[in-house]
């Protein structure tokens, strides 16, 4: 591209064309939004909704690189969208010194970081020494040196006054919210089992696909995104996602400390192996790029994407395993496998072709539990999530088990999830504070991760 900033600010002005249907919003924005480096799609995604509370027009800071065209395209199709379009104006500049012009201009007071993960822990502690708030797309650290740098940047947090939060999107799928009510519910639960290393209390399981479909159109995935250097291993990177729900559902609004609580007892590490022909369907490259070089063998990629954890989080034996597949099975998506076993129910959450690659929440009665004592305990307890969740429905199986049925209202799909966790992060600028067991949660989380990604490399 010649000339890559007059390209970008036709584009920018292509994009600020109001829509007559646009919405407008009667209160002064508190929020101006920068947008660091976007590579990721979910940096698109954040503004797929448009907020009260943020300004419209939001300051984009990047490389030049195609990576930003697509972001800038993708938010551009929210504008010009014929249902409910968004109003969003970038305001763009691309140069090798964008991160440091963006340092030094601040035109916002919220930056949000979604993209190639080489330097995501370098913005952040960046951002929050320059006095700015964060909201970051996982993962925030990819390895042990991250980590001390995430560490830091939350001192620093402190001493700045300042948030920084991470995107937990599962936090809001409703089977995985149904799961942790029910787990609440001590005499539908009981209490968690301690569990084994080969019999977890607690195990999850998420399957990726690399080709798939966002916001309607077949997604474009970077190059850098299959480079475990820049992007992170499947350990730190989705995998991050799934402790991050073991400590939510298991140990809710409680302040873990890594240091005395986590314990990683074992982790492993596989690749997914892709073709010139996938690489090339999901990339659009017709080749594989020289930094890829290391990992291609008879033109075949190894892709270390997938994991799995052993660990123990205040002594209960947990497992997650992460996986990546080329292409997910017709009708379907990415899957989420969950279960909590308790001393009266084990709850488990199913996403296979039996459940129509829909996320099921089943309620099975553990060992030497009376069915009739189950159900009527069942029952009050449905009472209760009523209150919350009204329309949730349960119904009996034939082998004794319980399914939820839940009211597709509740069912916002993945993509929207993006929109609650940014009303949650602003609620909590609003306030000045995250809440107190937040901040342990992140540092517990990502220790967890860097520490496993750390074994799995010295294991055979």
């Amino acid at each position: 591209m010649k000339n890559p900033s007059v390209f970008l600010l036709l584009l920018a002005m292509t994009i600020a064309i109001p829509s007559a249907a646009a919405p407008t919003f009667a209160a002064v924005p508190s929020v101006r939004l920068i947008t660091l480096d976007p590579g990721h799609f979910h940096a698109g995604l954040l503004q797929k909704t448009m907020y009260p509370e943020i300004d419209r027009t939001v300051y984009v800071y990047a490389p030049d690189s195609d990576d930003v065209l697509d972001h800038l395209k993708r938010v551009s199709g929210y504008n010009h969208r014929a249902e409910n379009p968004t109003d969003w104006r970038e305001a763009v500049y691309t140069g090798p010194d964008y991160f440091e012009r963006m340092l030094r201009e601040k035109p916002g007071n919220v930056v949000a970081i979604s993209g190639n993960n080489l330097r995501k822990a370098e913005y952040i502690k960046g951002c929050i020494d320059a006095g700015l708030n964060v909201l970051a797309d996982k993962p925030m650290a990819i390895d042990a040196a991250g980590f001390v740098q995430l560490k830091d940047a939350f001192a620093a947090a402190h001493a700045k006054g300042v948030i920084l939060y991470d995107i937990m999107t599962e936090r809001s799928e409703i089977t995985t919210i149904l799961q942790r009510e029910f787990s609440l519910l001590p005499d539908v639960f009981g209490r968690l089992e301690t569990g084994t290393a080969d019999h977890p209390a607690v195990e999850m399981e998420s399957v990726h696909y690399y080709y798939k479909f966002v916001s309607g159109s077949a997604l474009k995935r970077p190059a850098w995104f299959f480079d475990v250097r820049q992007q992170g291993e499947g350990l730190v990177d989705v995998g991050t996602h799934l402790v991050d729900l073991v400590q939510w559902e298991c140990f809710p609004e409680q302040a873990l400390d890594y240091a005395k609580d986590i314990q990683v007892l074992s982790a492993r590490h596989w690749p997914t192996l892709l073709t010139a022909a996938e690489f090339n369907t999901v990339t659009g490259l017709d080749r594989f790029p020289d930094f890829l070089k290391g990992s291609v063998q008879n033109s075949v990629l190894s892709d270390y994407a997938n994991g799995e954890i052993n660990y123990t989080i205040k002594g209960i034996h947990a497992k997650v395993t992460e996986k990546w597949v080329y292409k997910a099975p017709d009708g379907s998506g990415d899957t989420h496998f969950s279960v909590l076993r308790g001393t009266k129910c084990i709850l488990t959450i199913l996403q296979h072709a039996e459940q129509g690659y829909k996320p099921t929440l089943y309620l099975k009665p553990a060992a030497g539990t009376d069915p009739a004592a189950f159900a009527k305990a069942l029952a009050a307890g449905l009472a209760q999530i009523r209150l919350k969740y009204p329309g949730v429905e349960l119904k009996p199986l034939s082998n004794g088990s319980w399914q939820a049925a839940i009211p597709p209202t509740y069912d916002v799909g993945h993509e929207a999830h993006f929109a609650q966790v940014t009303e949650r992060f602003l609620q909590y600028l609003a306030a000045g504070r995250l809440p107190d067991w937040e901040e342990p949660g992140m540092l517990a989380k990502y220790y967890t991760t860097t520490r496993a990604l750390e074994l799995a490399r010295k294991s055979p």
